[in-house]
């Protein structure tokens, strides 16, 4: 059997949660099967050799103390099937042969056809890790946090954005106005809602020309160039002759919504890009929200990370979702982590956030190399939108100073007001 000898001993291994009524060595023999050379029963052509050269392996098992009724429905239970399921953490591991350098059937091998097993009434992936080799073929981010921070002029601090409200019903005209009190008050990051896209109400390049004559007007006054993120997500030929528009308009950032666009049309719009792509993966709860279906956000942004994301959600703390504390910082330090050599999406804060959350937020990730993208943190200030901004820069002053919010806001009357009136709102 011919073997790639660039390949050939390396693997790629996954980690997954697992809830089965099953033995935890059989369920897992199951997962590698399945994922693998295996069927349900012995089949011709399924050779010793073969099965030596490109069965998954089953690296670890470790039983987690629980014990409870199924998760999910539809599991199959064994004979004398007592009532109970456990759970489990999994590791398996594939020849990188299996799959060759193909991000689609990586993500088809790692998270295929293993959430519809009947052995499980729970499974989850994890996390994984890649040969360098994936690399080679997917380099990631064009552009990422560096070359984000080269568009803006922001060093030193995070980028300070917020969304076009409301998220849809704005004329071009009216996008325009706003985008212009929103730079003048000193905004770095501006971005469409993920609902806008090219509206009979708001055509694309209509409202590209009104928002990027503003943009390009005050950069031409101030020096600052706001980056706005259009949001050019359709198919591959609108994303196309989205993204070049922006760009001869004067523009510096496109916005995708990947889960609906799809990792190819990411990759595709990663080949020709000259901007840094946004994305906004809204959607994420059919994979996360669940503890016991879908994939952690370790896993996910891998994915959209070799398909060359360079900038993605994540969240804030206190944010107005479901999302804990603990899987938001997760996720942040996960897009600021070495990954196979490529470059880091910024991460994006967003969803509830104001000048509160910034001394909490930096303790914990202790990087500013983050969007803090506010809606009402800024826009509802009582002292105006200029002020609202302010804000927040001071949050993240006293945060990189290692100075307590109250004691900071003592000399700094736009965060003195934010802190009363949006803790008030708390």
């Amino acid at each position: 059997m011919l073997k790639s000898k660039t390949m050939e001993g390396k693997r790629i291994n996954a980690n997954y949660l697992i809830e089965t009524a099953f033995p935890l060595e059989k369920a897992a023999e199951t997962m590698a099967g399945e994922q693998s050379c295996g069927t349900f029963v012995p089949t011709p052509g399924e050779t010793q050799e073969l099965k030596e050269n490109h069965s998954a392996r089953v690296e670890n098992i470790t039983e987690l103390n629980y014990e409870g009724e199924p998760s999910l429905p539809g599991a199959r239970m064994p004979k004398g099937y007592h009532g109970k399921v456990k759970r489990g953490v999994v590791s398996l591991s594939w020849p990188l042969e299996n799959v060759g350098l193909h991000l689609p059937n990586l993500m088809a091998t790692l998270a295929g056809n293993l959430f519809e097993l009947g052995a499980f009434s729970g499974l989850k992936l994890l996390n994984f890790d890649l040969p360098e080799d994936f690399s080679q073929k997917y380099p990631g981010p064009k552009f990422g946090i560096e070359g984000t921070r080269k568009f803006t002029g922001v060093e030193n601090r995070p980028i300070i954005g917020t969304i076009i409200k409301p998220s849809v019903g704005l004329s071009p005209e009216a996008t325009a106005q706003q985008t212009k009190t929103l730079i003048e008050a000193g905004l770095d990051f501006l971005k469409d809602d993920e609902l806008m896209g090219d509206a009979p109400h708001s055509p694309f390049e209509k409202r590209v020309d009104a928002v990027m004559e503003v943009i390009n007007d005050h950069a031409e006054k101030t020096g600052k160039k706001s980056m706005y993120a259009f949001n050019i997500s359709g198919d591959i030929d609108e994303m196309k002759k989205r993204h070049d528009y922006v760009l001869e308009k004067g523009g510096t950032c496109v916005m995708t919504s990947i889960n609906w666009v799809g990792i190819s049309g990411l990759l595709k719009l990663n080949e020709f890009t000259q901007l840094p792509i946004h994305g906004h993966r809204n959607g994420w709860g059919i994979y996360a929200r669940s503890p016991v279906l879908g994939m952690e956000f370790p896993a996910y942004q891998k994915f959209w990370r070799l398909a060359g994301v360079d900038h993605l959600h994540t969240n804030g703390i206190r944010n107005k979702f479901c999302e804990t504390d603990t899987s938001v910082i997760q996720s942040i330090q996960a897009c600021l982590s070495g990954f196979i050599g490529t470059k880091s999406p910024m991460p994006v804060l967003s969803s509830g956030q104001w000048a509160g959350q910034t001394v909490d937020t930096y303790n914990a990730i202790k990087s500013t190399d983050v969007m803090y993208v506010c809606g009402g943190g800024i826009v509802a200030h009582p002292d105006g939108i200029a002020a609202g901004v302010k804000s927040i820069i001071q949050g993240w002053e006293a945060a990189i100073k290692g100075i307590d919010l109250e004691t900071y806001s003592e000399d700094h009357a736009e965060l003195k007001k934010a802190l009363k009136f949006y803790g008030n709102l708390s």
